[in-house]
């Protein structure tokens, strides 16, 4: 049996209703309205809620208040979206894939938002595939494969299970083969044409030695990085080999 906020979702009813909120993927709403007399509608659903004008300002469309939601582009209805599932106040809050059809300015204020109620306490449940977003946002992510869990733990712990070793990464000039490289790191460069990565445990020491060897020989290293592992990294891993990760 699923509990959620002590309550059957499918018995819950009103009580149970009155607080959460939820931002689907694509809700729909009455074009003819204004953005503010939508969001006061929700609002007025609600025994507690929102200063309505607050919550149209925090997801950035302070400036589309009196506008016709047809007029709105996509960006923007997702954002009105947003606004309808914050109105309420809600202690539990579902999100999928709030910040699709944002521009990066929208989405960090989207980021904002969500942070904000969430260390006021508010639960949040929030489907992503932008991993930047995940590892920004959440105190614990689980990762699905195919329907099933393959992963939970906080972003932290995900991505020191993939590992402390870092990336070295870098473009060979035609000519020069990998096996031209000096021995470092682990010893198992992975190679894409031209394009070298080695896992390293002791990126300074390899770094200095790569670096060195390239002033020795004369070689470019063009698109020299060093980078350690990301979310992005440890989702990849989990999923590989399954399209539908």
């Amino acid at each position: 049996m699923v509990s959620v906020l002590g309550m059957d979702p499918a018995t819950g009813g009103t009580a149970y209703r009155e607080r959460i909120g939820i931002v689907l993927q694509d809700a729909g709403f009455d074009e003819e309205f204004s953005v503010h007399e939508l969001v006061a509608l929700y609002a007025g659903l609600y025994p507690r809620h929102r200063d309505v004008d607050e919550v149209i300002e925090r997801v950035g469309l302070a400036d589309k208040t009196g506008a016709r939601t047809k007029t709105l582009s996509g960006g923007q209805r997702r954002r009105l979206d947003l606004a309808l599932g914050l109105v309420g106040d809600p202690e539990l809050l579902f999100l999928d894939e709030p910040t699709t059809g944002f521009d990066p300015s929208a989405r960090r204020r989207a980021w904002d938002l969500i942070a904000s109620l969430r260390d006021l306490g508010t639960t949040i449940l929030l489907t992503t595939h932008y991993m930047e977003e995940a590892e920004h946002l959440a105190d614990r992510v689980a990762v699905m494969q195919a329907g099933h869990l393959v992963a939970l733990d906080t972003p932290a712990n995900l991505v020191r299970s993939e590992g402390s070793d870092a990336v070295i990464a870098f473009v060979l000039p035609e000519g020069v083969r990998p096996e031209d490289l000096p021995h470092i790191g682990l010893g198992s460069a992975r190679t894409h044409g031209q394009q070298v990565d080695i896992r390293s445990t002791d990126p300074i020491r390899d770094l200095n030695m790569l670096t060195e060897w390239a002033m020795a020989t004369g070689v470019g290293l063009d698109g020299l990085t060093m980078a350690t592992p990301t979310l992005e990294d440890v989702y990849l891993d989990l999923t590989q080999g399954d399209s539908r990760g």
